[in-house]
């Protein structure tokens, strides 16, 4: 099988499996007992955050373990909004987001809160004048994503920051799809709070973290114990966090030795693509993800696309791996302006530093005799 879904999720690295072994079998202990098992499961614990503190160069305490991105991203929406509100009741994002930061949005704004959703250029960029204009008395908090998942292209959060720091701002980020491909630390971005996921970096899934400034006050999503600095209840996954750690570690260290190899692949496939008449790039051609291709193919029925590369074990997407069962249209290629055949008609091929030369090569060549076929069944 071509692996083409690399923003969906990953292949665990042995390397990470072998890391979290012991915590599936013998040292099983839960990290809240006072005995030698427990002390020794807590202590995994504290190692792996240290690990991941290091890497963004924050403080342990401002590294939170949740159950995903997902969960990240609502704590961070619903927690910060809620511990604000008696400053504000405001919030800006993007018409690009995730739906794990979207639906917290719209879910907000049936309890009462104002939200403003930024337009985006043709190329997915949001304009920094609008973010400035949108920034009212009210304005407690901004979630706009680092990278969009579907079509790669990257916001300048720095320059984001800036802007709503000087504001008083709270400032999160949806980073989920960067480790490995972009900067992540904290003192280049100065975020206030940022969402990564273990299984976008080859680590397991259901592990997620929540990097929180130091002193800024949140509202817990889950109660119940005194887990997570008593801000998030619920006995620690021990195996998934100690994969995460050394799965974070492995990418920000090997970076530098596969970032080349994955543009290069892009740029190929991004090349190969282009060649058939009737296709057009979407996002930003530039401030793009190494790993991402998305591709819109006039007269060329997406999910038909998709199944053909199932039947020939090339495995793609035609947009967010958590919206692949939904019948409605991209949110993110609609805010483009794209037409809404273009839309129908997208695939998304997100690459890893496993995928070759050669995979690139065939899978271009499969996808552009799927194209003809299905232009010439029209």
């Amino acid at each position: 099988m071509i692996y083409f879904d690399h923003a969906a999720t990953t292949p665990i690295d042995p390397r990470v499996l072998k890391k979290m072994q012991p915590y599936l079998e013998e040292k099983f202990g839960n990290p809240s007992s006072i005995y030698a098992l427990g002390r020794e499961a807590r202590s995994a614990i504290d190692q792996a955050r240290q690990t991941i503190a290091d890497i963004l160069q924050c403080t342990p305490k401002e590294i939170l373990f949740t159950g995903s991105g997902t969960e990240s991203d609502n704590w961070a929406i619903f927690g910060l909004a809620e511990a604000q509100k008696k400053n504000g009741n405001h919030i800006i994002t993007t018409k690009i987001e995730h739906h794990a930061v979207l639906n917290p949005c719209q879910e907000l704004e049936r309890r009462g809160f104002k939200v403003t959703y930024l337009d985006v250029d043709a190329s997915g960029l949001i304009n920094l004048e609008d973010l400035k204009k949108a920034i009212t008395k009210d304005t407690i908090l901004a979630s706009i994503i680092y990278a969009n998942n579907e079509i790669g292209t990257v916001q300048d959060i720095p320059a984001i920051s800036k802007i709503l720091h000087e504001q008083k701002i709270l400032f999160h980020t949806d980073a989920c799809q960067t480790p490995g491909l972009l900067p992540i630390d904290i003192p280049t971005l100065q975020v206030d709070a940022m969402t990564i996921n273990s299984s976008k970096i080859y680590g397991p899934k259901a592990v997620g973290v929540l990097y929180l400034k130091e002193g800024t006050k949140i509202a817990p999503l889950l109660y119940g114990g005194g887990q997570e600095f008593r801000m998030r209840a619920g006995t620690e996954n021990v195996a998934g966090i100690v994969g995460m750690a050394e799965a974070l570690k492995i990418i920000t260290q090997e970076q530098s030795h596969h970032l080349p190899h994955i543009l290069n692949l892009r740029d190929l496939l991004i090349k190969n693509l282009l060649k058939l008449s009737g296709t057009r790039l979407n996002g930003d051609p530039v401030r793009r993800l190494a790993n991402n291709v998305n591709i819109s193919f006039e007269s060329a029925d997406g999910e038909s696309l998709l199944l053909r590369l199932d039947m020939q074990q090339i495995a793609a997407s035609s947009g967010s791996a958590c919206t692949s069962g939904s019948l409605e249209p991209s949110h993110v290629l609609a805010a483009l302006g794209l037409p809404p055949e273009l839309i129908k008609n997208s695939l998304r091929l997100t690459l890893g530093h496993n995928n070759t030369v050669e995979e690139v090569e065939t899978a271009s060549r499969i996808i552009t005799r799927i194209v003809e076929d299905l232009r010439m069944a029209k």
